[in-house]
């Protein structure tokens, strides 16, 4: 991440931190609120970008969709592994 994207991030907690408080949310969560929301947008971010990859793979090379399908399946699985491990 080069330093201008950290700045345009910092800007971007700071303007949802202010408009969440100008909306009358307490000042001490309004900095958590807008973390959260910025991460679930970052979240659904990658989603796009993700589906929109295998879409994209699916309708020009079935192998390597076949393939993509499986590496994330893989992720998945041992994502959700080492998260039972940490319980």
């Amino acid at each position: 991440m080069s330093a201008s994207d950290d700045d345009v991030r910092k800007e971007a907690l700071l303007t949802l931190t202010t408009e969440l408080i100008k909306q009358g949310h307490p000042a001490e969560y309004a900095k958590y609120m807008a973390m959260a929301a910025i991460f679930q947008a970052d979240l659904d971010l990658r989603n796009a970008q993700l589906s929109g990859l295998l879409q994209s793979l699916q309708s020009q090379d079935n192998a390597i969709y076949s393939q993509a399908i499986k590496v994330v399946e893989d992720i998945r699985q041992a994502f959700e592994h080492r998260t039972q491990q940490k319980s």
